[in-house]
């Protein structure tokens, strides 16, 4: 592309964005774009400025239950229930097709609303959100059922098969750090497989999934299939987690959160899937190349502002290489670029809140008082004063850390990372596994026997050997432990949005 079109791009991108953000934002419920019931409206804020972009419906309990009467008329629809299989496909399909064509829009909400640098956005939650309606396009015409020899009482001759058929209508709450492609890490399989939505986004970042919402729309997916309910998590959220009528509830978000939301879906017993939080080990082997760890583990952590429920947060190099990667680890982080994500020069946005700014400040400050050696960032980035009010912070790198400090046991979510020294093989996997968390791992080596032995001993449902932060939507994803319940992606999820009815047939 000459760079006359793309400038022309970016102009455009950044005209349908200004124009989104004219005015405020409302619900979409049974293919209307309609007000809060109580008509109020909350601020979304600019994390790199602090200052209001627009404001978004705040819906309520009242808003849930239209939206969840809308989904159950949805799915109880002939037409949608009875979509064939290529016509599913295909709806999916143009999904894709249209993010595709409107992705530098996409990327430029999502970096204004999330924080994190447009090109990250673009490649990243845009890229993503494509391939996981195209991944789940071809699931429908796909995911069979099955023909089981049995053996009944009497000789008598039968045949038994198995059906899978969606659960019902589904309740979708999802994060503020990677909005809009965790919508669709649940959205496409929610989809594919026949089910109707009430999807709630975080109140930080609701943006990019109005957006899609209109996207949705366009594709040419039914009214009422899927909804779109903004608002807090302590109204909106809540109500949707305990609402009778909500068959499934699929979240994306802390450990703590995902506590209540099992509490309040026990009223009628609706299935729940969770991916929750993590505090993921990144191991260093002896014969590992300490320049090439360096710049892996420096990603590890401070990719999307170490944002991330994967983020490889706890270093453990052997003493061997020990002061070699740190100290290069930390020149890394001092070199990193912070600056807003509209800049093309920023490698590391702003965090998404002023709330959650304090929130990783006061780990920095722990890991401070506790012992550890601050040897990288610490503190906010010199910027420009149009900036001054924004959420930055400078990548973070502690060495010297201990096994029983704040920053090494608790989920920081934020650039901050804590190395620790190993010697011991058996002593590093128990460390590693002493944790409430159990989602990811990395390990570096030249060994892959070695490398599969500590594999097999790690707690973790996703574990990385020289390379890390690696998804695909064919491959599945999740947590041991309180890192949460079920897999996103690939064909385990399936199972997750559709129940298993076996059919009997007594052929005498």
């Amino acid at each position: 592309m000459s760079s006359h079109a793309i400038t022309s791009a970016s102009t455009s991108a950044e005209d349908k964005v200004r124009g989104f953000l004219s005015s405020p934002r409302p619900l979409l419920i049974g293919g209307a774009w309609v007000a809060a019931a109580s008509g109020q409206v909350f601020d979304t804020v600019d994390p790199a400025t602090g200052t209001v972009l627009t404001q978004v419906a705040d819906g309520d309990g009242q808003d849930i239950d239209r939206a969840v009467a809308a989904a159950r008329r949805a799915f109880d629809d002939p037409g949608w229930r009875r979509l064939s299989p290529l016509d599913r496909g295909q709806l999916l399909h143009r999904v894709a097709d249209l993010i595709e064509a409107n992705a530098d829009e996409l990327a430029l909400l999502e970096s204004r609303d999330n924080g994190k640098p447009v090109s990250v956005a673009r490649a990243v939650d845009v890229g993503t959100s494509v391939k996981l309606f195209r991944y789940f396009a071809g699931w429908p015409s796909k995911f069979e059922g099955s023909t089981i020899p049995v053996s009944p009482r009497g000789g008598l001759r039968v045949l038994n098969y198995t059906t899978h058929q969606p659960v019902g209508v589904v309740g979708l709450i999802v994060p503020w750090n990677f909005p809009m492609s965790m919508a669709c890490w649940k959205l496409a399989p929610a989809l594919a497989t026949g089910c109707t939505v009430v999807l709630k986004p975080a109140e930080e970042t609701p943006l990019s999934t109005l957006r899609l919402a209109e996207i949705l729309v366009e594709a040419g997916v039914p009214d009422g299939v899927v909804n779109v309910v903004t608002g807090r998590g302590a109204t909106a959220g809540a109500a949707l987690a305990a609402h009778d009528d909500v068959d499934k509830i699929a979240f994306t978000g802390s450990t703590e959160t995902g506590r209540a939301i099992v509490h309040a879906a026990a009223g009628n017993l609706k299935k729940v899937s969770l991916e929750l939080g993590g505090k993921s080990p990144n191991i260093v082997l002896p014969d590992a190349d300490p320049e090439a760890v360096a710049e892996a583990a420096a990603e590890a952590i401070f990719f999307n502002q170490g944002q991330t429920c994967t983020a490889g947060s706890r270093l453990y190099v052997h003493d061997a290489l020990y002061d070699d990667v740190v100290d290069a680890v930390a020149a890394r982080a001092e070199k990193i670029v912070v600056g807003p994500g509209s800049d093309p020069a920023s490698e590391m946005g702003p965090l998404v809140s002023a709330r959650h700014h304090e929130r990783v400040r006061s780990f920095i400050e722990a890991g401070r008082r506790q012992g550890a050696r601050l040897a990288a960032g610490g503190g906010r980035p010199d910027l420009d004063e149009r900036y001054a009010d924004g959420y930055f912070l400078r990548p973070t790198v502690f060495a010297e850390a201990d096994h029983g400090m704040r920053i090494v046991r608790e989920e920081i979510f934020g650039p901050v990372l804590a190395a620790l020294r190993w010697s011991d093989v058996d002593d590093l996997v128990a460390k590693a596994n002493d944790s409430p968390f159990g989602l990811a791992a990395g390990i570096w080596t030249s060994d892959l026997g070695h490398a599969h032995r500590i594999a097999d001993e790690l707690q973790a449902g996703t574990v990385w050997i020289n390379c890390f932060n690696l998804t695909d939507p064919a491959s599945p994803f999740g947590g041991f432990k309180q890192s949460g319940w079920g897999r996103e992606m690939g064909r385990k999820v399936l199972d997750l949005y559709t129940e298993v009815k076996s059919v009997w047939v007594n052929l005498d």
